[in-house]
């Protein structure tokens, strides 16, 4: 099936709505007369950010399953439908020293990791309704290239990346594509406390109007699966993912996974 691209009249959800990636986001889908429904956390600036952008703010804690949910219905109520969810809230940890703060590690899971598995499970049935869409998840570079000062983003945006390519074909088959999103070290405040090494070093970070428009063209053009990296200089280009060594048979032959086990990169 091909996925429905946003028109105008569409309906999309942006979870850490209101932050950089989030705003530019919504300026560019507003551009495409996209109703944007932006989800965060409850604050002045945040129904602040909304009300600037022309979009509905809605407060979410994205590792509230049952949340997740309720705001997929009361969007679905209001609108009659739910073409896209964008689910890009994320945190990192907030120092990088040799000790691991286990409490630190499983928060930044939680909404990593878990804030995209409960948005994608509350959003599949809408999208599916409205007869097709888009499921866009923020990743990270850090989510193909591990990174030593930060143990719990890694696991969680490689995790994203993983549940990303499994769910993509069952979702395929419901006309709804899901993917990643991987940028490279963007201007956002993730990178606030060390933002001075950056121009120390003269080492350009995107700017979130370049990953916004990746995550545009990932509602409109996107493969099922596909981890589109970000970087600066570069642009958007699909991750290639290596092959693991196959099993063999007893003769020596190499054996066939399964169809149906074989990741989208593999079919």
């Amino acid at each position: 099936m091909t996925t429905p691209a946003p028109r105008p009249g569409s309906v999309a959800l942006v979870t850490g709505g209101t932050g950089g990636f989030g705003r530019a986001l919504a300026a560019k889908l507003r551009e495409r007369e996209v109703t944007v429904v932006l989800a965060d956390l409850d604050s002045e600036r945040a129904r602040a950010t909304a009300a600037d952008l022309d979009a509905e703010f809605e407060v979410l804690d994205v590792t509230d399953r049952a949340a997740n949910a309720a705001l997929v219905e009361r969007i679905e109520a209001r609108h009659g439908r739910l073409d896209a969810a964008y689910l890009n809230a994320g945190i990192s940890a907030a120092k990088s020293d040799d000790e691991l703060d286990l409490d630190e590690f499983l928060r930044v899971v939680d909404v990593d990791l878990f804030g995209v598995v409960y948005g994608a499970v509350a959003a599949r049935p809408a999208i599916k309704r409205a007869g097709g869409g888009a499921i866009v998840v923020t990743a990270s570079l850090a989510g193909l290239s591990p990174m030593a000062t930060d143990p719990g983003y890694s696991v969680a945006k490689g995790g994203a990346i993983a549940f990303v390519r499994s769910m993509a074909p069952r979702l395929a088959r419901e006309g709804t594509t899901i993917t990643a999103i991987c940028p490279g070290f963007a201007d956002t405040a993730i990178i606030d406390r060390i933002r001075d090494q950056f121009t120390q070093a003269g080492f350009p970070v995107l700017s979130a109007d370049e990953v916004a428009d990746a995550m545009v063209a990932a509602w409109t053009s996107g493969e099922p699966g596909a981890a589109y990296v970000v970087q600066p200089g570069v642009g958007t280009v699909p991750y290639r993912f290596k092959g693991v060594p196959s099993a063999r048979t007893a003769g020596g032959e190499t054996a066939v996974v399964p169809e149906a086990l074989r990741p989208p990169s593999m079919r």
